[in-house]
């Protein structure tokens, strides 16, 4: 089995975190969320993958290659401008010659592809979706089906009064390769807006997947966020093989120095080479990247952190996000929701509340900062 997977869009709705990285590669308990998709395809004997690229692409290629290392075959379709999702899949077309898989790249979920492939071989529809329950359909767009599982209508952002299911496009798709004579070549197009709605049209049969398992699209910092606390907590707990199964404790890598009066409260994972000195305080759900440096005295509680980020004494880090290489002072506090981009420098006795975001290179130096 072959599949796509979307990775070209620019991240707008993560950054600051996405400045200076693609979406895909984004870590998720210290891995690029691009190697759990592959994991996860993997698991499902789906090794042959083809990246639908657009932005900053180089960096996905210099760090997975061809895919060896991770017991995949991996290639490449780059596009010259964003093509959106249609135009993506199109401009792999020569090497799609079978039903195939096309996976959005900000989707982190245990949806079960061999059974949704299963399905797809029994009732030969020319595409399969799968569908996910979620609390609130009014942003999303819901996928109206019939009693045998038939799509009969798509409806986008409905109203509560319009509401009639709570079932969403969970971003994972089967396609045959015949359907993709239906998307324009050269031509920016949505397969969600365009070319589902036109097979419905067209009397082509699309079949739908419900599944109950758990989903989340990590495309925004706050679901980003939500995505750690629920793997670490064991709320996704159906996941956790692809992190080496986590298990909700202490999980520390090599070549750390943990100073004997630090207390930490897990759920907490800690990447190789970080050091917390004396009576720092680590809380979970929580995530040190690699080489990061708390210092005496400091909290760092429901907080993610990429590498190599410092902070200083007496700092309190809470349910915050803090990319690589950032600098936050002494008893400076980072609170719920704040993002900051990479190498922001906080200095001494600040005061960042809730929900600002901190765009890279920046350089706080004195006050209160909210919105």
């Amino acid at each position: 089995m072959k599949a796509v997977i979307l990775v070209g869009g620019e991240g707008i709705r993560l950054r600051p975190l996405t400045c200076n990285t693609t979406k895909a590669m984004v870590p998720i308990l210290n891995m690029p969320f691009l190697e759990y998709l592959l994991r996860y395809l993997k698991e499902h004997g789906i090794k042959d993958v083809i990246l639908a690229m657009s932005y900053l692409p180089d960096r996905i290629q210099e760090r997975l290659g061809d895919g060896s290392e991770l017991g995949v075959h991996l290639s490449y379709a780059v596009e010259k401008q964003p093509m959106g999702t249609g135009g993506a899949i199109k401009n792999a077309e020569v090497r799609l010659n079978e039903p195939f898989f096309v996976l959005n790249g900000d989707v982190l979920t245990g949806i079960d592809l061999t059974a949704m492939m299963s399905r797809h071989r029994k009732v030969k529809p020319r595409v399969s979706i799968a569908l996910t329950p979620v609390d609130n359909p009014t942003i999303y767009g819901v996928v109206e089906t019939d009693a045998s599982d038939m799509v009969k209508r798509f409806v986008e952002k409905p109203g509560l009064e319009e509401v009639t299911t709570n079932m969403i496009n969970a971003g994972i798709y089967i396609i045959e390769p015949s359907v993709l004579g239906y998307i324009p070549p050269s031509i920016p197009s949505m397969v969600e807006r365009h070319l589902f709605p036109l097979l419905l049209e067209k009397g082509e049969p699309i079949l739908s997947y419900p599944s109950d398992s758990y989903w989340i699209d990590i495309g925004t910092p706050e679901k980003y966020l939500k995505a750690h606390h629920d793997l670490l907590s064991g709320e996704a707990s159906a996941l956790a093989a692809y992190w080496n199964n986590f298990d909700q404790g202490v999980q520390m890598g090599g070549s750390c120095a943990i100073d004997p009066s630090a207390e930490i409260e897990g759920p907490v994972l800690i990447g190789e080479g970080c050091t917390v000195a004396r009576w720092a305080v680590l809380k979970g759900p929580a995530v040190l990247g690699p080489r990061c440096e708390i210092d005496e005295g400091a909290c760092v509680e429901g907080a993610v952190l990429w590498q190599d980020v410092k902070v200083g004494k007496r700092a309190l880090l809470r349910n915050c996000i803090v990319a690589a290489n950032c600098q936050i002072g002494e008893e400076s506090q980072v609170l719920d929701n704040c993002v900051l981009g990479d190498n922001v420098v906080v200095g001494k006795n600040n005061k960042l509340a809730p929900e600002i975001k901190i765009w890279p290179d920046k350089r706080i130096t004195s006050g209160t900062m909210s919105y």
